[in-house]
């Protein structure tokens, strides 16, 4: 119960009290789950001032560079070396420490002492030694805060290492370089500085000279850039591995198992058989949640697999796993009832980000005039020529099938598949013959160079339970008529009934509300600025076109939810989604080639398999 006192709210709490607490709780310091955070942004501060304090010279005069002599790594005034790299060891712990890394902590345990004897032999500062002793005592105190285990490893990440740490070295030694003008000899051109650099990083001595020994240090400075490139570099290469992350064939098999008995609950769960996807069970074997790990977040697709009564099991070894390594917890696409039991398990949060399409065999038809543009569509394009047929997969013959793979392949748009909440990023598996092809046919003409005979357009759709199915995949060849794409999906609804198919499942449209309310009479400012912005991103990202899209075909809509921790997490969420979905792409250099499935990999600590990126 709470009163008023002078006009304030009051909870009858003495206010003497409540300075008393908050004082014992400043007293306290940070709650364990908050002190990887602090340590972390402490460790990326001072490792700035360390690298500015190493390469601007007027600096070390400074009261910012007086700050810095007593903070954990600075080094003496003449080891502009070990303070640049000290600095840039820390910036790259930061992360790791944010993270709750071990081995973060371990790495900042050893080099604090390292740092408190430097520290007391060259610079004699006794202020340094004991802050030095005395953040790593709180590390030592606070051990037990950072339990995360490392992330999956990857021969890739040294090679990644040695271009981005190569470049940042390169860079910083030319800043170096040119650091100390009032010191250089002469007016060397800019070739002549980049050969010095490079030379200074192999451990040689460039052409450029100094005053006043300057040269000592510009050389320390650049050789210890260099062997900080070739060491980390080293470790990476060398570090042993973990197994390679894939929906193993057990672990496929059993999820397949539940799929035959719970598949018809959720249209997206034929989609966690992609094998480019780890899988983690509940206690009971009777639930599962597939995932796979982008950018640190734990990303889960659409529902738990298996029955609805085992999920909060299968949740909660998910929430485990990702606490365990620290990584970001979140899942994409789940249904309404989903995303209630995620949130009534893991207390996270849930927003909508759009609607299924889902159409129902029996009401489709298209007589009306709402399909009026439809059938125009379709009925132009057979009277050009063009038939189409439906068949399982087991259906076509090997040839026949193998047309179809490579006209996939080769009427993608990007270079690499996309897809993870709705595609399988696979055609003709012995184990999905079960699934629907759709294809559409038409004679070349005379002349008309036409690799793939009659096939002019394809869609690919997976079971969703006995009696519906997902549309996966739709190519068609640019040459083609436009409106292939309408045609093999009316071609799809009108065979069904043959194929025992009552429901289809087609795409989703993101913010689909927004874009419906944001167009009509008497729309908000608010909504109708929404509108405005996602239509503005409609340019790069398919929305409104996909939402246009899928409303032909009048379906009835299915909201769909992300689920995550924190209002902070979603920009970094939302680039995971992005980078998952193949919308946002990695350098090549930087990405790994996809790795052969292990005999089993059923280890619960097991490597994710979002480290494995599978080929075009």
């Amino acid at each position: 119960m709470s009163v008023r006192v002078d006009g304030k709210k009051s909870d009858g709490v003495p206010e003497g009290t409540k300075r008393l607490s908050r004082l014992a709780r400043i007293l306290k310091g940070p709650r364990p789950e908050h002190v990887p955070a602090v340590v972390g942004t402490v460790a990326a501060v001072i490792g700035l001032l360390d690298i500015l304090a190493g390469v601007v010279p007027r600096w070390r005069w400074s009261r910012v560079h007086s700050f810095a002599e007593v903070l954990p790594g600075s080094v003496t005034q003449l080891a502009a070396a070990g303070s640049i790299i000290v600095g840039i060891l820390l910036l790259m712990l930061a992360h790791g420490l944010k993270r709750a890394k071990q081995q973060a902590w371990l790495a900042a345990v050893v080099l604090l002492p390292i740092g408190a004897a430097a520290q007391l032999i060259y610079r004699h500062s006794y202020p340094g030694v004991a802050f030095s002793l005395l953040v790593f005592a709180y590390l030592i105190w606070h051990r037990k805060a950072f339990f995360a285990l490392p992330d999956p490893r990857s021969r890739w990440k040294a090679l990644a290492n040695f271009v981005l740490m190569g470049a940042a070295s390169f860079g910083l030694g030319w800043v170096i370089v040119g650091s100390h003008p009032k010191q250089m000899i002469g007016d060397p051109p800019v070739l002549e500085q980049i050969e010095h650099v490079i030379w200074g990083l192999f451990g040689f001595e460039g052409s450029i000279r100094y005053t006043g020994g300057v040269d000592y240090t510009v050389g320390y400075s650049l050789g210890a850039l260099g062997l900080l490139t070739v060491a980390t570099t080293a470790f990476l290469a060398f570090r042993p591995a973990y197994p390679a992350a894939v929906l193993t064939e057990e672990d496929e098999d059993r999820l397949r198992e539940l799929l035959d008995k719970h598949g018809a609950r959720d249209s997206l769960g034929h989609f966690a058989l992609r094998r480019d996807k780890s899988v983690v069970f509940s206690p009971s074997g009777k639930a599962a949640v597939s995932y796979r790990v982008v950018s640190g977040v734990m990303l889960a697709s659409g529902d738990p697999i298996g029955d609805v009564e085992a999920w909060p099991g299968a949740i909660e070894k998910f929430m485990e796993l990702a606490k365990r390594h620290s990584w970001t917890p979140a899942v994409a696409g789940c249904s309404e009832t989903g995303g209630e039991v995620w949130t009534r398990e893991t207390g996270l949060d849930a927003l909508e980000m759009g609607d299924e399409a889902i159409v129902d065999v029996a009401d489709f038809s298209l007589t009306g005039r709402s399909m009026r543009n439809v059938r125009q569509m379709v009925k132009r394009i057979e009277r050009n020529g063009y038939s189409t047929k439906v068949r399982r997969v087991g259906d076509l013959g090997p040839e026949e099938l193998e047309a179809v793979q490579k006209a996939a392949n080769a009427w993608r748009d990007t270079e690499d598949e996309r897809g993870f909440s709705m595609a399988l990023g696979r055609i003709g598996d012995p184990k999905d013959l079960d699934a629907i092809i759709a294809t559409a046919h038409k004679d070349p003409e005379e002349g008309e160079d036409c690799p793939f005979g009659d096939l002019r357009a394809m869609q690919h759709y997976v079971p969703w339970g006995p009696d519906g199915s997902s549309l996966e995949l739709m190519r068609r060849d640019r040459s083609a008529d436009p409106g292939m794409n309408e045609l093999l999906i009316v071609a799809f609804l009108q065979a069904a009934p043959d194929l025992k198919i009552k429901r289809l499942s087609l795409n989703f449209a993101f913010f689909r509300s927004a874009l419906e309310r944001g167009g009509k009479l008497g729309a908000g400012p608010v909504v109708r600025i929404q509108r405005t912005v996602l239509v503005f991103l409609s340019r790069w990202f398919q929305i409104e076109s996909l939402y246009k899209f899928n409303e032909k075909f009048r379906p009835r809509w299915e909201p769909r939810f992300v689920v995550f921790p924190n209002s902070r997490d979603l920009p970094r969420i939302g680039f995971a989604m992005m980078q998952a979905e193949g919308f946002l792409e990695l350098p090549r250099l930087l990405r790994r080639r996809p790795a052969e499935p292990k005999a089993s990999v059923h280890d619960e600590d097991a490597v994710s398999a979002s480290e494995v990126t599978r080929a075009a």
